[in-house]
């Protein structure tokens, strides 16, 4: 059974300056678009996920003086007494709705603490893989600013308990209530009353797992602090902050997951037409394809020269038993994008990039009719059940898997270990 706790907030102080400071966690924007976001902004939490917007653009993205900048602008919004940390310790409730373009989906989850020994235990489950490199950065930028700049995106089977004790919150004024510039509206509730955070924390100790949605390097990073400061301290008694990371945990049904695309910048040296030949042997080819995006599971289209395609892969092609093999990137992987375009490892291969869904089948067009690529694949969506059903396997999915929208925003509850 999971812990999920209270924790004392540092948050912005009011409205405004919430919807001033709230950015885009730090890997969802590049240094680039994050230093037009910001603009001039120096509230934006932007300044302390993405520092390097204040340094020049010639400086390391490792360099010490990344993660000392991050701090200072940590210590510049609490100095200057834009944020401040709650005197007790309480749950909080985040509801976001989605904009035009995410289908104006809602997801309505508990703010908290998960436990650093439930994620080496497998109470909170993983379906991706993450990087040494990755996990040193985001440790770095922890020990600079000594808190979590931004949650972990979980979720559990949905759970009439809790729905009944979130409505009860949700019923009341909230904290923040703001529409972002992307289009997505914000509301934060805090839990008020001592009795209604102890009912949550109950309610979370009889759920027997969550599962990450979003944020495997941020969940590794909270737990891989722990364990250092854990060795570091002689007198730890598991009740300190570090033994906690700052989380999300929705309903899976309220989740939004789009579709990850992909574009290939070759055809491996065949024309069209040979690559065409060689895609039939393993799938069923509908050209003229007018919807361009696929309808259903097992379905793929593709945009060539200036067309639409639909791919519907055939019998024996792949394993409809196995969880991994089943899902639909799998399957343009080992169908395709490797045999046919010699495409290698995904996360290494510089053939191949990765465009999600909220952007649009234009997005693919435009790339390939400029040029720059030869071909795209757009997707079907990954399901939840699907991303399920890996992480209770204990495998990993393949890379850039899942897209979720809305994202959840940086700053607006932020947990510090002191």
């Amino acid at each position: 059974m999971v812990t999920f706790k209270p924790f004392k907030a540092l948050r912005p102080k009011d409205n405004g300056l919430a919807s001033m400071i709230a950015s885009f966690p730090y890997d969802v924007v590049n240094s680039a678009e994050a230093k037009v976001i910001a603009g001039d902004n120096g509230l934006s939490f932007l300044h302390v996920v993405k520092p390097e917007i204040d340094l020049p653009e010639s400086t390391n993205p490792y360099a010490p003086e990344i993660y000392a900048k991050a701090g200072e602008n940590f210590r510049k919004l609490i100095d200057g007494g834009f944020m401040a940390m709650d005197e007790e310790g309480s749950f909080y409730v985040y509801r976001e709705v989605g904009n035009e373009a995410m289908g104006r989906n809602t997801q309505t989850g508990v703010v908290g603490c998960a436990s650093a020994d439930d994620y080496w235990a497998d109470r909170i489950k993983k379906h991706e893989f993450t990087l040494k490199k990755k996990e040193d950065d985001r440790i770095r930028h922890t020990e600079a600013i000594n808190a979590n700049a931004g949650p972990v995106f979980l979720f559990s089977p949905r759970n009439a308990e809790l729905d009944e004790a979130v409505g009860r919150v949700t019923g009341g004024q909230p904290v923040y209530d703001f529409t972002s510039t992307d289009g997505v509206r914000h509301t934060v509730w805090k839990v008020h009353d001592s009795a209604d955070n102890e009912r949550i924390a109950g309610i979370f100790s009889r759920i027997p797992a969550t599962y990450i949605a979003d944020g495997h390097h941020r969940a590794a990073t909270g737990a891989l602090v722990a364990k250092r400061r854990k060795e570091a301290n002689p007198a730890h008694t598991g009740s300190e902050e570090y033994n906690f990371f700052l989380a999300v945990v929705f309903p899976g049904d309220d989740l939004n997951i789009m579709e990850y695309n992909r574009l290939v910048k070759d055809l491996n040296g065949m024309t069209p037409d040979e690559f065409i030949e060689l895609v039939a042997e393993k799938f069923e080819i509908e050209d003229g394809y007018e919807e361009k995006k696929p309808f259903a599971p097992h379905t793929i289209s593709m945009y060539l020269d200036g067309e639409w395609f639909l791919l519907m892969p055939k019998q024996g092609t792949f394993n409809p038993n196995d969880p991994i093999k089943s899902l639909d990137v799998s399957i343009l992987m080992e169908n395709l994008l490797s045999p046919i375009l010699a495409i290698g490892d995904p996360r290494t291969d510089g053939r191949i990039d990765f465009v999600g869904g909220i952007r649009g089948v234009g997005e693919l067009e435009r790339r390939v009719d400029s040029g720059e690529m030869a071909a795209a694949f757009a997707m079907f969506p990954t399901s939840i059940e699907e991303l399920q059903a890996v992480a209770d396997a204990g495998l990993c999915m393949p890379p850039k898997s899942t897209w979720f929208e809305p994202k959840l925003r940086s700053g607006l509850l932020v947990h510090r270990y002191g």
